[in-house]
């Protein structure tokens, strides 16, 4: 039963660390109000069906369940009576140019079993690499994904002080293609252990070894299917959002956040001014200070930062049934340096791209007609700098086509029935995110985690910020903790 305090909240922003946010004040006692642009809730994590076909459009690999969970439990809820996942294995199927196919078993000692059997390096080997990543997670986890970097009292917390004091064992001083390379001989195991760079927009030759926690979450925590695709957690948490009484309104942008005397005191819309006691962003941080907040005292060096990488997406419905694909696939570029200094260095496409396909119609038949399937086919692009992309996305499709029909021994061009498109201009328009950048600022730098926006305003009381382009991250459950750590600053 939540018990009311007579204070308001308005959250800018209805993607899932909005819609985060928004539960965990509801149930601190606020009224709280949505303020979504766009005709549907979700942001990156929306859903679109054409011709028979349903596709998701954003985030598609799901890890860390229990933190969903936890805003169904927190409200009295159970959360299996609104949305149900599966665990996948295995995770991935690679696809390299050489005919070689490799599968990523779910589990530290299955992975390692299968990985020494494929490839040159062997089970012990695997193994300790595995153990490392582990260490990076317990060492890291309580500083860096569920506190705010930004409090100086949270570096005198027992769990955060352990992860300082064994600072060089996680990696930060190594980039994680240079860790990967001391770790193993195998070049295909190195390349597919580099990929993790991607999950959050950066090079795996200049992020820094760090970010080898992701495969632990991923390998030996799991991934996870949602029932019905990944836009069930949105339709999830809109439904418990809409049940404990919050306002969603749709169709209704934020025109400014509102400062008084250094104070949030409210929202501008095509409704009018309403006041509130607090105000939460979810809206890209760089887009919140350009456009909501023009007038304030902007944080020149965070905003400044160099951006992520973007992505185009072809969202294709195949006439076709593919055995030998799984939900989530990769088809790797014949070399990975040359991708990424193309896309961080000279701000362009790849010819020979690195190409992931998820088929959610694998585990959800209606996804796609019978017989078919629903690709989303995306590739690694730069952030939109005022490149051509008309003629980038006519090329890059093209390349796409040659390799999977290279790769697959088929032609999937007269396959393709129907045909949606997302280029980093779409995604700025759709998403409000800053040049079309997935996951805000880049990675690539020791301390990058330090420079991502802190979850309040130093300068403005009552306005906090949670999302992908602020502490801790990008990703779903990166988002949902920024809402947790973000709402839990407030003080009632």
């Amino acid at each position: 039963m939540i018990t009311e305090n007579n204070k308001s909240c308005a959250v800018v922003g209805s993607g899932v660390a909005g819609l985060g946010a928004a539960i965990r004040m509801r149930n601190r006692g606020y009224k709280v109000t949505i303020f979504e642009s766009n005709s549907f809730p979700g942001g990156k994590m929306s859903s679109e069906t054409n011709k028979g076909y349903r596709f998701d459009y954003g985030p598609s690999v799901f890890t860390l369940p229990m933190i969903v969970d936890d805003l169904f439990v927190i409200s009295g809820k159970n959360p299996r009576d609104y949305f149900n996942y599966s665990h996948l294995d295995p995770v991935f199927r690679f696809f390299f140019e050489d005919g070689t196919v490799l599968d990523s078993p779910h589990g530290r000692k299955a992975y390692a079993k299968y990985m020494a059997s494929k490839t040159s390096d062997s089970e012990e080997t695997i193994l300790k690499f595995l153990e490392r990543t582990e260490t990076i997670y317990n060492l890291t986890g309580e500083l860096f994904m569920m506190n705010s970097l930004h409090k100086a009292k949270n570096y005198f917390k027992k769990s955060v002080a352990k992860g300082i004091f064994n600072f060089g064992k996680i990696g930060a001083f190594d980039t994680m293609h240079s860790a990967n390379e001391k770790a193993f001989t195998d070049k295909k195991l190195i390349q597919m252990f580099d990929r993790y760079a991607t999950y959050n927009g950066s090079s795996p030759y200049v992020v820094p070894a760090t970010l080898n926690v992701i495969p632990y979450v991923e390998i030996d925590l799991g991934a996870f299917y949602p029932e019905g695709g990944m836009h069930s957690i949105t339709t999830s948490l809109v439904k418990l959002a809409e049940e404990i009484g919050i306002t969603i309104k749709l169709s209704t942008p934020v025109k400014e956040i509102v400062v008084e005397n250094k104070k949030a005191t409210g929202i501008k819309s095509k409704d009018g001014f309403e006041k509130f006691d607090i105000v939460i962003s979810n809206a890209d941080v760089y887009n919140t200070y350009q456009h909501l907040m023009p007038e304030a005292k902007k944080p020149k060096k965070v905003l400044s930062q160099p951006k992520s990488s973007s992505g185009i997406v072809f969202y294709w419905g195949i006439k076709k049934e593919f055995k030998e694909l799984e939900i989530h696939n990769l088809f790797y570029g014949s070399n990975y340096f040359e991708e990424f200094d193309a896309i961080v260095n000279k701000q362009t496409i790849y010819e020979d791209p690195t190409v992931y396909i998820n088929i959610t119609s694998k585990l959800t038949p209606t996804d796609a007609p019978a017989g078919c399937e629903n690709w989303f086919t995306f590739v690694n692009v730069p952030y939109n700098s005022g490149q051509d992309w008309d003629k980038l996305v006519n090329e890059m499709r093209e390349n796409i086509i040659k390799k999977l029909n290279r790769i697959l021994k088929t032609d999937i061009r007269p396959l393709i029935e129907c045909e949606m498109v997302m280029d980093p201009r779409v995604i700025e328009q759709r998403t409000s995110s800053a040049f079309g950048a997935i996951y805000g600022n880049a990675s690539n730098s020791m301390f990058a985690a330090f420079f991502r926006h802190p979850n309040f305003s130093k300068d403005i009381k009552n306005l906090y910020f949670c999302g992908g382009s602020v502490h801790p991250g990008p990703g779903i459950p990166m988002c949902l903790l920024s809402a947790q750590i973000a709402t839990g600053l407030i003080e009632d």
